[in-house]
């Protein structure tokens, strides 16, 4: 009877303070929701990656007036968020499949909406760049690649590896993902001297209570805001893309130098959408000892039997190591470029006039070689085209007729838009690259807005 008196007394003081710290919490101001944690139904498979990162969400939900503010932007910028999720499409495979395969929440794949707004190149006032926003500092932890050739903080998969590698250590250092969140925007060391500093004047050490500058203030609150729209888009009258749960793009290495244009060329991409996929690289040639390339998956095949038949240079350029001081005027006379090419094509400013020690530049492999070969190739995509008849093989009435049809088209022609490429130009028009070549005595697949193509063909659109 005693130890029953006891256990009652016992459980009724563990009942009064649950009870006073419900009372509390009531009165604290914003709080976060008691739990969130994943419940993964294993027996349908995902309908998209949506669906996938929302099974997979661990993170507590935040609820404060800031939450409150930025979920209400979003949803009245929804234009903006379709172009994030658009951007964000092409990498979400990835990124969720690293944060399963590490067991870590998957709204975390979220955070370059906050971050760069899933832009790649995106670039900030702190020298911040790349989806995941390293400064170059942190990116030297992290052992991305930083020099003459490539920024790997800029490279969707290296800088995914560096970020995840990053939030993990923060997370196993403070125990809380709010404080790695806010760590990894402002600094670990700040977020520690934040902690120390409440713990000395006896307030709370939780990522509410701190002082924290106002981007960091804002940041949590941002990412929930979009974990938000992402889990009740036609709440906010959101239309999301649709983002299949299937890789976007695989990588293909190769040993050779390779210009980005030719690149492109072969994998039957426009230049644009070839880079926004290999951002990393700062020259227009890619180096053999970093030459993997990040292809849509739907697009290796084709570059893969595009390069088997191609018959030129894969680069138009080679590598020159000037000796200190020695004048670049010199150099583009020696290498047969002119003195703004061979600034622009090395990056070099106005105001420098002599090479410096150790440096690297870009020069034409041959004198001849400033006009790129034609690609040497039909390309895959286009191989049943039919070709135009063979005088080798036509009367000479077949002939005539086949001249002076000809001509006749060639007198149609395509005004060269931004994003143009001599692939895109020749399926519109249903021919091929090296049609529009001879025609258009073109020496280099690189094309200037602006610039005006003859067709062998009648015009579309």
């Amino acid at each position: 009877m005693k130890s029953l008196r006891l256990f009652l007394i016992g459980l009724i003081v563990v009942l009064a303070g649950c009870a006073t710290q419900q009372k509390q919490s009531m009165h604290s101001g914003p709080q976060i929701a008691a739990d969130t944690s994943r419940t993964i139904d294993l027996t349908h498979p995902p309908k998209d990656m949506w669906d996938r990162i929302r099974r997979g969400y661990a993170i507590p939900n935040l609820r404060t007036p800031l939450v409150d503010y930025w979920t209400d932007y979003y949803a009245r910028n929804a234009r903006s968020v379709s172009v994030m999720s658009e951007r964000a499409s092409k990498y979400l495979y990835h990124i969720v499949d690293e944060l399963e395969r590490r067991g870590m929440p998957t709204e975390l794949a979220l955070l370059p909406f906050v971050e760069s707004a899933y832009n790649p190149t995106a670039y900030s006032k702190a020298h911040a760049s790349g989806l995941w926003q390293f400064i170059p500092s942190t990116a030297k932890d992290f052992n991305l690649q930083q020099d003459w050739w490539l920024d790997q903080r800029r490279d969707p998969i290296a800088s995914t590896q560096a970020a995840l590698d990053y939030l993990e250590y923060l997370y196993e250092f403070q125990g809380d993902w709010y404080l790695a969140l806010a760590s990894y925007n402002w600094g670990q060391g700040s977020v520690r001297r934040a902690i120390e500093k409440n713990e000395k004047a006896g307030l709370g050490i939780d990522y509410l209570s701190l002082t924290m500058p106002e981007e960091t203030r804002n940041y949590v609150p941002k990412l929930q805001a979009i974990k938000n729209i992402i889990t009740h888009p036609e709440k906010y009258g959101i239309q999301l893309p649709i983002v299949q749960n299937e890789p976007y793009f695989i990588t293909v290495k190769r040993n050779d130098h390779i210009d980005i244009e030719v690149a492109a060329e072969l994998a039957e991409m426009s230049l644009d959408d070839f880079k926004f996929l290999n951002p990393a690289y700062n020259r227009g040639t890619i180096p053999a000892h970093s030459a993997t390339l990040i292809l849509p998956k739907d697009k290796a095949d084709i570059f893969q039997t595009n390069i088997q038949r191609y018959q030129g240079r894969l680069s138009h350029w080679d590598i020159y190591r000037p000796k200190p001081g020695e004048s670049y005027a010199d150099i583009a006379k020696r290498h047969g470029i002119a003195l703004s090419q061979l600034r622009s094509v090395n990056g070099i400013s106005s105001r420098q006039t002599k090479a410096v020690a150790a440096q690297t530049l870009l020069v034409p492999a041959t004198t001849t070689d400033l006009h790129a070969d034609p690609l040497g190739v039909q390309l895959a995509s286009l191989q049943n085209t039919p070709a135009l008849p063979s005088q080798a093989t036509t009367s000479p009435r077949a002939q005539a007729k086949a001249t002076a049809q000809a001509n006749t088209a060639a007198t149609r022609s395509h005004t060269v838009r931004k994003g143009d490429t001599l692939y895109s130009i020749a399926r519109r028009y249903n021919t091929t690259v090296n049609t529009l070549q001879q025609l258009n005595n073109l020496k280099s697949t690189q094309l200037a807005p602006g610039l005006r193509l003859r067709l062998p063909g009648p015009t579309r659109g």
